[in-house]
């Protein structure tokens, strides 16, 4: 009796352990900004701004919003960066006209702060304002994409400001969910504990906004049944791609011109 209140107390204090560290460390879990600070080579702008707290930021223009279609804004993922991310956005110019705005996250590519749930809510915030106040973006002609964590973040904004279409590339139902692989104990108390509270797929069965998804059948991060759930779950649904051999971040280069087709019909059916 005294080995197995012995192995009890233990596994207590073991459930104890995880649940204090998946408490303190959670969001540099979901936030692992690399440790580089990388600027585009030439044709690309800088636009540096504010959150409403005065955290500085600063996103990377390609194209000329007054003569494009439109605007598309992209959130990177969570060990990505905006420079990074910039031969696609060049690319998505080329293919279909429209500007690409890459906005960059606080803690990441050079900027000082930390990020969090709510600081990533402020800062896609201040960036619509940009692109509205300062770029002269019409909202009608904006819309929003997110590969991995951006993703989320996109959607999440999405709620506020809904776009007029919105491109999730390798979607994650919820952090809850993305929980229950590393962390699948600490879900039981996953309210008491949880300071990030992304929940694409309950959102976007909310919006009035056409949801396009694609995800890499072979994603080894994000599973592909939680692509497929959040489209699945928009209230308007858009086309889903499932690449076939692709993983996590190379779902562009794999499907090759199926992929930049589907991203054109996205953003054309922005423009109905």
């Amino acid at each position: 009796m005294r080995l197995v209140i012995s192995a009890l107390i233990l596994v207590a204090a073991l459930y104890v352990v995880m649940l204090v560290a998946a408490w303190r460390m959670q969001e540099r879990i979901v936030w692992q900004p690399p440790r580089l600070a990388q600027y585009p080579t030439a044709d690309t702008r800088r636009l540096d701004y504010r959150s409403d707290d005065g955290q500085p930021l600063f996103a990377f223009l390609i194209g000329d919003p007054a003569q494009a279609p439109g605007l598309l804004i992209a959130y990177h993922g969570n060990a990505d960066l905006a420079a990074w991310v910039v031969p696609w956005a060049r690319e998505v110019e080329r293919a279909t006209g429209w500007a690409v705005l890459v906005p960059e996250y606080r803690g990441y590519g050079g900027l000082g702060g930390s990020p969090d749930y709510l600081s990533s809510q402020r800062d896609a915030r201040a960036t619509y304002r940009l692109a509205r106040e300062q770029l002269g973006a019409d909202s009608a002609r904006i819309a929003l994409y997110g590969h991995s964590l951006g993703s989320a973040i996109a959607t999440e904004l999405s709620v506020e400001h809904a776009p007029a279409v919105l491109i999730l590339e390798a979607p994650f139902t919820s952090a809850r969910e993305m929980a229950r692989g590393p962390l699948a104990p600490v879900t039981l108390l996953w309210g008491v504990i949880a300071r990030i509270h992304f929940d694409t797929r309950s959102r976007v069965a909310e919006l009035d906004v056409p949801t396009w998804v694609v995800h890499g059948e072979r994603d080894g991060i994000i599973p592909v049944r939680m692509g497929r759930a959040v489209h699945a779950a928009a209230r308007i649904r858009g086309e889903l791609l499932l690449v076939r051999g692709a993983g996590h971040n190379d779902v562009s280069d794999v499907a090759g011109e199926v992929y930049w087709s589907w991203l054109r019909r996205a953003l054309e059916s922005a423009s109905r």
